[in-house]
């Protein structure tokens, strides 16, 4: 009886169960619709992290190669830079190429957004035709693989290809 009872309810409601299925869906969709999704251009890219910039060479001082003083990211994937020795790392930049929040900032700058440079790292170019390499990161130290080595300007007209 139970069974029968429930069936037939079922068949009474039918009609009004395909009107509510079909505005729930007419309301999800439009919801979906009137979302806006998020664009690449108007993601943040997350600022380096780590030691701040005018404390570096203390840290540095009172602390082994391996101690990393700055993190930075491409998506999920950690970049780190470490104190390291006058061939590699934090103290090589200082020695060789200057170091400042500038140089901090177009380190982030070209993780986080520039393009493979085939030395294991990542550079920014110019936006014309051909594109010119500026700026230029590699990455690997004898510390780790996702250690950044040495990173500087690029002073020669080294092209990025053809256009």
């Amino acid at each position: 009886m139970k069974g029968q009872i429930g069936k037939k309810f079922a068949r009474l409601n039918r009609g009004r169960n395909l009107g509510i299925t079909f505005a729930a869906t007419v309301a999800t969709s439009v919801s979906v619709l009137a979302i806006p999704a998020a664009s690449p251009a108007s993601a943040q890219t997350p600022g380096p992290t780590g030691v701040a910039i005018n404390s570096v060479d203390a840290t540095c001082k009172h602390n082994g190669r391996n101690y990393i003083v700055r993190q930075y990211f491409r998506g999920v994937q950690r970049y780190t830079l470490r104190c390291g020795t006058t061939t590699w790392g934090w103290k090589h930049i200082k020695l060789r190429h200057g170091w400042n929040s500038g140089m901090d900032g177009k380190i982030n700058n070209a993780i986080a957004n520039g393009a493979p440079n085939g030395r294991g790292g990542f550079s920014i170019y110019t936006n014309q035709c051909p594109p010119v390499e500026k700026f230029r990161t590699i990455i690997g130290t004898p510390a780790g693989l996702n250690d950044v080595l040495t990173a500087y300007n690029v002073t020669n007209l080294a092209s990025g290809g053809k256009c």
